[in-house]
């Protein structure tokens, strides 16, 4: 079974369409509700159950491309023979056939790619170009048929612009599942307690460590996904489990608990079902944002955080790799993927301060050296990009690397695609977001913003995890007008983003005195929806108020806001004389002008005023004492003159079923 798509579908929206075919795409991504095909195959992603279906890489079947030289040429499975013809194409298809051929039947390159390249035991290997996957094909003396997708997969966009992708779809899993939840009271109790599970043939194995643990306490939506949590664990491996019958489940736990405690592994083993599972991988889903929520300049930072080793060798790795920390008094974040022998490792580091800055490259460098001691790979899923790409030498050695650069040359001879990755890429602490030693001061505010040390640090909270693009499909509301729009402008991260760069490097004395943040503001809705469903509750309702204040301050209210503003006042006069008032309403001509002046769509309708107000009807009702007790409604200004009938039913029903209705006097919405 498969799928041919182009490289903008989303994952989520792909597997629901699928669904219904008893179909899914394996790879499943922590941000699979906002991630795209296109940038799976181009990073490799693997995701939670990589021990079942492998990586991207494992599932590209063929992918349309447009090369350097605007030629279409589309990439699949060949045999011998047919990669033979290729080799006798007189254009850039031929040539990129050729240069593969030559460099791969070369002895001592074999030889090389062979002795540098990660443990082959490594599922997650995504450092440099998969030259060593190809090494494996028939035209090379290997057992698989060559496939150019194994390279562009991993790529990062740097070799060739895809168009159109085919991808290997799977039978759905079976329908029950289970999550043992092992909590132990030390990570390294965890590392080894991994390798037990694994002996379970589990579907997956994930970590988190109590840092993240306890930064979901301070998120709305995360704190609900808590309930299977005892104590204060050090870390807790979720461990999944699927069968056809709960017998199964239950039996494979079973075994596994059994042979942890004897191996004293862990305190205590809570077994979650069904859609309870679904709040689990929430919560470890939510990981990445929820970093951002640690208070303070110092941030669990990306540097060391897609290493990957064999399972087996973990432990002792992690052993070293604590050392090291210590030996700079760094603290660390722990969690994702330990199944495949790959954490996300986030030391804890202020990069606003120089020292730091430097101790960024020095702990990156280092880790680098002790994942080539361990033969693994700098990165597992994420990509080389900007991050790693400096330490490719080092990881593959200065002749692959030059082979790298060659294959490069040859695909991309001008460098159109994607410059500056994997290759040639510039040092890893520059070009950063904050420049190093230079301290913006808060804007003064209206708000209060010290929870969060100002209002400049609460922006800096978003760490563009993009949970606010998920669309309609998906579920959820943040962000409504991205979903609408659709447009990149309109998301959270890039109101947090514009506010973040202007206060920040604004030369004005009134800071948010910007048409262009106030163009990216416009269409907030100021639902709140950020406040709970953003990871890193980046409450950008609070942030829009904020910067209206000081840009009106700056700039006048303009005189639709100010209408829109006094509605309630305006609808209380024309209350007066309801049906005139209605007359002009629903008038062409001048609910036209009121539209204009109110700067409403022309297509849309201005909400009627009803006979009467809901104030004016609950004044006069005669209501029983309320056998069942008392509910105090606040009605708001659109049900109290324009939606008048919804009051009056929840009245009527409430005073039905034996309540008291008192409407208290309160403040506008």
């Amino acid at each position: 079974k498969w799928v041919r798509l182009e490289p903008g579908v989303v994952l989520d929206e792909l597997n629901k369409t699928l669904a219904t075919y008893g179909l899914f795409f394996g790879p499943e991504t922590s941000t699979s509700s906002r991630c795209m095909i296109g940038g799976m195959v181009g990073n490799n992603s693997c995701g939670a159950h990589s021990l079942l279906y492998g990586s991207t890489r494992d599932h590209t079947l063929e992918i349309k491309a447009v090369l350097s030289d605007g030629s279409e040429v589309v990439f699949g499975e060949l045999t011998r023979e047919e990669f033979s013809a290729k080799l006798q194409f007189q254009n850039k298809e031929g040539e990129i056939y050729r240069h593969i051929h030559g460099l791969l039947s070369d002895p001592d390159n074999k030889k090389e790619i062979e002795k540098e390249y990660p443990d082959p035991e490594i599922k997650r290997r995504n450092t440099g170009y998969a030259l060593d996957l190809l090494l494996n094909t028939e035209p090379f003396g290997g057992n698989n048929k060559f496939n150019f997708c194994r390279l562009l997969a991993g790529s990062e966009g740097t070799l060739a612009f895809f168009k159109e992708i085919k991808l290997n779809l799977v039978p759905l899993p079976p329908r029950e599942v289970m999550l043992l939840c092992v909590h132990t009271k030390t990570l390294k109790e965890a590392f080894t307690a991994n390798l037990v599970a694994l002996k379970h043939r589990p579907a997956s194995v994930e970590l988190m460590d109590d840092i993240i643990l306890e930064l979901t306490k301070g998120n709305i939506e995360q704190n609900k996904n808590r309930f299977f949590i005892e104590g204060q664990p050090a870390a807790i491996l979720i461990v999944e489990f699927t069968g056809n019958t709960r017998e199964e489940l239950d039996f494979a736990a079973d075994a596994c608990v059994k042979e942890m405690q004897e191996n004293g592994m862990g305190y205590h083993y809570p077994r979650v079902y069904g859609g309870d599972c679904k709040k689990v991988w929430n919560l470890r889903k939510a990981g990445l944002g929820v970093l951002s929520n640690m208070p303070g300049d110092a941030k669990p930072v990306s540097v060391t955080e897609d290493t990957a080793v064999k399972p087996s060798d973990l432990p002792a790795y992690m052993d070293e790799f604590s050392e090291m920390l210590r030996n700079h008094n760094l603290s660390c974040v722990y969690y994702a993927h330990i199944a495949t022998g790959e954490l996300h490792l986030k030391p804890v580091l202020n990069l606003k301060d120089p020292k730091d800055v430097e101790l960024f490259h020095t702990v990156a460098l280092e880790t680098a050296r002790l994942v080539k001691k361990y033969r693994g790979s700098l990165s597992g899923e994420h990509g080389d990009g900007r991050l790693r790409g400096e330490f490719i030498p080092l990881m593959l050695g200065e002749h692959c690397y030059r082979l790298l650069k060659e294959l490069k040359k040859v695909w991309d001879p001008q460098g159109i695609f994607n410059p500056g990755k994997i290759t040639d890429t510039p040092a890893m602490n520059t070009s950063l977001r904050y420049k190093p030693g230079v301290e913006t001061a808060e804007p003064e505010t209206i708000f209060d913003f010290s929870k969060d040390g100002g209002m400049l640090r609460t922006i800096e909270k978003c760490n563009g995890s993009a949970d606010c693009r998920k669309t309609h499909i998906i579920g959820g509301t943040m962000c409504p007008s991205y979903q609408a729009s659709r447009n990149e402008n309109q998301t959270t991260r890039a109101r947090a983003n514009i506010l973040r760069e202007f206060l920040t490097n604004s030369t004005k004395k009134n800071r948010f005195d910007h048409k262009e943040i106030y163009e990216v503001m416009d269409l907030c809705l100021s639902c709140k929806a950020c406040k709970s469903e953003c990871p890193s509750s980046v409450d950008v309702a609070k942030l829009k108020a904020e910067f209206l204040q000081h840009y009106y301050d700056a700039n006048g209210i303009p005189l639709w806001t100010r209408a829109v503003a006094y509605i309630s006042r305006i609808n209380r006069i024309g209350m007066a004389f309801p049906g005139i008032t209605n007359f002009f309403l629903k008038n062409s001509f001048t609910s036209g002008l009121a539209k204009k002046i109110l700067k409403f769509a022309p297509q849309r309708s201005i909400p009627l005023l009803h006979k009467q107000s809901l104030n004016r009807y609950f004044s006069k009702l005669n209501q029983s004492s309320g056998k069942n007790g008392t509910v105090y409604l606040f009605a708001d200004e659109f049900t109290n003159y324009n939606d008048t009938h919804i009051g009056i039913k929840a009245i009527a029903l409430l005073n039905r079923l034996g309540y008291k209705v008192v409407i208290p006097p309160h403040k506008e919405s």
